[in-house]
C-alpha cells in the first residue's frame, strides 16, 4: 500500500473515531419528572442535617449525610423524621449533599431515594441523581430554584418558573461562584439580579405545582400514611 493511501485511511479512521466520541458525549438520556417520581421510593422536602463524608481533593468520595424530612410527598414504608442517604464515589447522578457549617441552617432540597438493598432504613439516589434544590421565599413557603440546580432534567420548566423574592441565603451567589458566560446569560434573562456586589436568584417554581407535574405516582394519598411513625 502507498503511503500517501496509508496515511488517508488514517486519517479518516482517526475522524471517524472521533465524530463517534463526540456523538456518544452528546447524547444524553431523556430524564423526565414523572420517571423519577415513579421510580422513587420516597419523596420529600429535606434539610440537610449533617454529612459523614470521605473526601479526595476536596470531593466527597462516600459516605452518609443525615436529612430533616420536612414534608413527606411519596412513602413506602414508615419514616422517621431524620433518614440517612448513603453514596460511594465518583459517578454521574452522584448523591451527595453540601455539609452546612455550625453557624448556618443546611440546604433544602427535594429528593428522590431509593431504599438501600444492604443497609436497612437507609437510602440511595437515583442513578440520574437524587435532589433538587429548594429556596425558602420571603412569605416563608418553598419553591425549586429556577433555573433547576440538582439534576439535568428533560422537562422544559420555563412557563412554570415565576418572579419570587427570597431570603434564603442560598438564594445569594458571590462572583466567584458563577462563571462569567453563565452570570451574563442569567442577568440578561432576568433570572439573577445583582445586589451590593453580590448577585440574588429572582424566580422559583412553586412546590404545589411540581406535585401536579410529578402525576399521582409522586404523592401518597393515603395522609396515614405519610405519618410519622411513634417513638415507644
Amino acid at each position: 500500500m502507498k503511503l500517501s493511501n496509508f496515511l488517508l485511511m488514517l486519517i479518516l479512521a482517526i475522524g471517524n473515531a472521533t465524530a463517534q466520541e463526540n456523538t456518544e458525549k452528546e447524547a444524553v438520556p431523556e430524564v423526565f419528572l414523572r420517571d423519577l417520581a415513579a421510580e422513587a421510593d420516597l419523596i420529600a422536602l429535606v434539610r440537610v442535617l449533617d454529612t459523614d463524608y470521605e473526601y479526595i481533593r476536596y470531593f466527597p468520595s462516600g459516605g452518609t449525610a443525615f436529612l430533616q424530612v420536612l414534608v413527606p410527598y411519596k412513602v413506602s414504608r414508615p419514616l422517621e423524621d431524620i433518614i440517612s442517604v448513603y453514596d460511594e464515589g465518583l459517578h454521574d447522578g452522584e448523591c451527595y449533599f453540601d455539609n452546612p457549617s455550625v453557624m448556618e441552617e443546611g440546604r433544602r432540597h427535594l429528593v428522590f431515594l431509593k431504599f438501600s438493598p444492604d443497609v436497612e432504613d437507609q437510602y440511595n439516589g437515583l442513578k440520574y441523581g437524587c435532589a433538587l434544590e429548594v429556596l425558602v421565599r420571603e412569605d416563608n413557603l418553598y419553591a425549586l430554584r429556577y433555573p433547576l440546580n440538582g439534576m439535568d432534567l428533560t422537562d422544559d420548566f420555563s412557563a412554570h418558573a415565576k418572579a419570587m423574592v427570597f431570603k434564603d441565603p442560598y438564594a445569594l451567589l458571590e462572583d466567584e461562584e458563577i462563571s462569567p458566560d453563565v452570570r451574563n446569560h442569567l442577568l440578561e434573562s432576568g433570572q439573577l439580579i445583582a445586589i451590593d456586589g453580590s448577585f440574588r436568584y429572582t424566580q422559583g417554581i412553586e412546590l404545589s405545582v411540581v406535585r401536579k407535574l410529578m402525576g399521582p405516582q409522586g404523592l401518597t394519598l393515603d395522609r396515614a400514611a405519610r405519618q410519622y411513625p411513634r417513638k415507644q
